[in-house]
């Protein structure tokens, strides 16, 4: 089964997926096509890079980037009045951020540390 840093990096790897395939089911621009399969790959990839234990905390870092990046993508490459690729930039991107936060060494070390009464 998986542990908690495994099952961190496995839902990095579906965020990855559903942002890189969510052109097919959402309206969207050519940038909101590049940037959500750009982005959406690289996030996966790092995710697996972590499952494969090919990856440090560095990655943790990148991950975290690489969620701001798509939750701002919308305003920055201009396809913020694509809502469905919009909303999907925000929550992924979001949601992403969150769950490198957890993967990181020092938050997870807490989160292990605290016990249960």
């Amino acid at each position: 089964m998986f542990t908690e840093g495994r099952a961190q990096d496995a839902v990095a790897v579906v965020l990855g997926v559903v942002a890189a395939l969510s052109p097919i089911w959402v309206a969207h621009s050519d940038r909101a096509l590049w940037t959500l399969i750009v982005l959406g790959v690289l996030i996966a990839l790092s995710g697996l890079g972590h499952l494969a234990k090919m990856a440090g905390t560095t990655a943790d870092y990148a991950m975290g980037v690489l969620g701001v990046l798509l939750f701002i993508s919308p305003w920055v490459m201009n396809f913020h009045d694509y809502s469905g690729a919009s909303w999907t930039a925000w929550i992924v991107g979001a949601l992403t951020v969150a769950t490198a936060a957890a993967a990181m060494p020092a938050v997870s070390g807490r989160l292990n540390s605290v016990t249960h009464h």
